[in-house]
């Protein structure tokens, strides 16, 4: 029933799309933006290009090709803080951020990043699109930033512990482990669980776990693909640690310069793009986590008391690194919004 609900929005919001190509005649200057985002031009491995590629079909559909994109994957136009700049100065940028180019302009969004929020996908998309902390969050970071944030891009699932020492089934396993922290949020997580955490590029990671220097990783199962690390990681425990997802920005200037019926468009073309992405990402979990399984990596579900016990050790310990960066409230606030979100999809299962 979910699905197909899911499947009924993205036709009616296509739709929308198509009609308003029809409505509004090509005419005046045809306008073209920049967008950005990291990572190759290939559908298959990168989630964040498939997005791209749909959301620029969608806008070029809805305004009759009178705003035309023209993509920028692989990070050609900077890195993360450079691209922010670019899109917070620039009246025709569009920007897919990382945590890294977000809380170099806005560190409130470490709240949306506490682990073990969500019990389900679903819970995740109704806290991304409707709750109060994503309302208040989109307010804040325009304010600040002149830039308009329209979609947490979803892009790999929820993230997964690896290691090449022993299956995890509880907070207790970490316990003399050594695992790479891609930031200090991650090293603070381990810390709480008894485990080391160290920082180490992702360029980097696979050698350092072949070698020894970590024992293990997260990372959402389309990541452990790409990067191989099923070669050098016995162990993979499906444990909904965080939601994967990046941050789709657009120059507020240049969004209200548009007419009213463009700027719709822009805004259904975003969440049509991003409901495809959802469907197209969650399709392929099971299909990812078999590929894994199949090369020998033994894969471990928590029930749900060991979840409780994830939770109740490791997000009062992440927590508590946020707590240095961002007020409580934004804490509370995403915490709250969290779990009306987990109760609303339960409700909907």
């Amino acid at each position: 029933m979910l699905k197909k609900s899911i499947f009924a929005l993205l036709i009616i919001l296509i739709g929308s799309l198509l009609v308003s190509g029809i409505a509004v005649a090509a005419e005046g200057e045809v306008v073209t933006v920049k967008m950005s985002y990291n990572g190759p031009a290939n559908i298959e491995t990168n989630a964040v290009h498939e997005f791209a590629v749909n959301f620029k079909e969608f806008i070029e559909m809805g305004t009759n090709g009178r705003i035309l994109i023209n993509l920028f994957p692989d990070s050609q136009l900077g890195d993360e803080e450079q691209r922010m700049e670019q899109t917070m100065s620039d009246t025709s940028m569009i920007n897919v951020a990382s945590n890294a180019g977000m809380v170099s302009v806005y560190q409130e969004i470490y709240a949306a990043t506490l682990p073990f929020m969500f019990k389900s996908f679903k819970a995740a998309h109704i806290f991304f699109d409707e709750s109060d902390y994503w309302v208040k969050t989109k307010k804040e970071f325009r304010e600040k930033t002149g830039v308009a944030l329209l979609e947490a891009i979803e892009e790999g699932g929820f993230l997964a512990f690896t290691n090449n020492k022993k299956e995890i089934r509880s907070p207790a396993d970490f316990k003399g482990l050594k695992f790479r922290g891609m930031d200090p949020g991650q090293v603070a997580l381990y810390k709480s669980f008894g485990a080391s955490g160290i920082p180490i590029p992702w360029t980097e990671l696979y050698m350092a776990i072949q070698t020894g220097v970590v024992d293990g990783q997260m990372n959402p199962p389309t990541y452990i693909i790409s990067g191989n690390l099923y070669e050098v990681q016995d162990y993979m425990t499906m444990a909904n640690i965080q939601y994967s997802c990046q941050w789709l920005t657009v120059n507020a200037e240049w969004l209200e310069s548009l007419s009213a019926s463009d700027r719709h468009v822009i805004e259904q073309a975003a969440h049509a793009a991003n409901i495809r992405n959802r469907i197209s990402v969650e399709a392929r979990v099971n299909e990812r986590v078999k590929f894994i399984e199949d090369t020998g990596v033994k894969v471990y579900y928590p029930n749900d008391a060991e979840m409780n016990q994830f939770q109740e050790i490791g997000q009062p310990g992440y927590t508590e690194w946020v707590k240095e960066k961002i007020d409580q409230k934004y804490v509370d606030l995403a915490l709250e919004s969290s779990q009306k979100a987990n109760s609303e999809a339960t409700v909907n299962e």
